[in-house]
């Protein structure tokens, strides 16, 4: 009876504990969706529980600012972050399975190598990185925002973690006894057991390159290459006393669309694939 009742108050704190944290996740979009609804006099006015009656004047003063190509914007973020998900998901897990699969001499070193260059900031090489894109011409241009994201060591470290807890050598052999190439093995038999781990990290590469701002600010100078972070910090600045903060709500609740569509899709793979992923010796 006793253990009954312990049960019984774990499993309501874990209810209670559960509400709260998704009172805290959802508070901040609803209060962002109000805000996207409301006037720049309105929210000047201070906090408001409901929503308002701007929604679509807002949507239509940032749609329709000559100086502000949000559509463009958004554009180029669906671009360069869907680049990016699959270029870093695909390389790094091919990365990963080759220092799995195969026996070499350098292979610890290449492995502490990439290790390595986890721990090295961003911010560190920007000056570097910067001064290289300028001396192939690629400063201005959407590619330094794309093809850097192929080696990716945080990605390559969660892939090569999922495959040792999921692929057996054995299935490797296999493939190979019967006549399968290595990159046929790797797209029609590896890949397809990695679909959770891949779905996972697309997921957040494809959040982190749309929420990027750092790079994009380095190398981007023309408008109508810019990304969506980009857009609106300069819709944010670009008149500090008469700025809209309306359209400000209503750029940043339309900039949440797309990465909400994305996890929608891609969660679905997550759940669907996890058998796939359930392979063992």
């Amino acid at each position: 009876m006793k253990h009954t009742k312990n049960k019984l108050g774990e499993t309501i704190l874990a209810y209670l504990v559960l509400i709260v944290l998704s009172f805290l996740c959802l508070f901040f979009f609803y209060i962002l969706l109000v805000n996207a609804t409301r006037s720049h006099a309105d929210l000047q006015k201070g906090f408001s529980w409901l929503p308002g009656n701007y929604f679509l004047e807002n949507l239509k003063n940032v749609a329709n600012d000559g100086s502000f190509p949000m559509f463009k914007g958004i554009l180029n973020s669906l671009i360069v972050s869907s680049c990016s998900a699959a270029l870093c998901t695909y390389f790094s897990a091919l990365t990963a399975y080759g220092l799995y699969a195969y026996q070499f001499k350098l292979k610890k070193v290449a492995f502490t190598f990439i290790m390595a260059i986890l721990v090295m900031p961003t911010q560190v090489t920007a000056m570097g990185f910067l001064r290289l894109m300028t001396n192939i011409g690629l400063y201005d241009s959407l590619l330094p925002l794309i093809i850097p994201s192929i080696a990716s060591p945080a990605v390559f470290y969660f892939m090569y973690s999922y495959l040792e807890s999921s692929l057996p050598l054995s299935l490797v052999e296999a493939a190979r006894i019967d006549g399968s190439g290595e990159f046929m093995t790797f797209n029609r038999i590896v890949l397809p057991i990695m679909k959770p781990a891949v779905a996972v990290q697309a997921i957040f590469t494809f959040v982190g390159s749309w929420n990027n701002y750092f790079v994009p600010a380095l190398i981007i100078q023309s408008k109508d290459k810019m990304t969506v972070p980009i857009l609106i910090a300069t819709l944010r600045g670009a008149d500090y006393m008469n700025f809209d903060m309306g359209k400000i709500y209503m750029m940043i609740t339309v900039a949440i669309v797309p990465i909400i569509i994305v996890y929608l899709l891609l969660s679905k793979y997550i759940i669907a694939g996890i058998t796939l992923g359930g392979v063992k010796e």
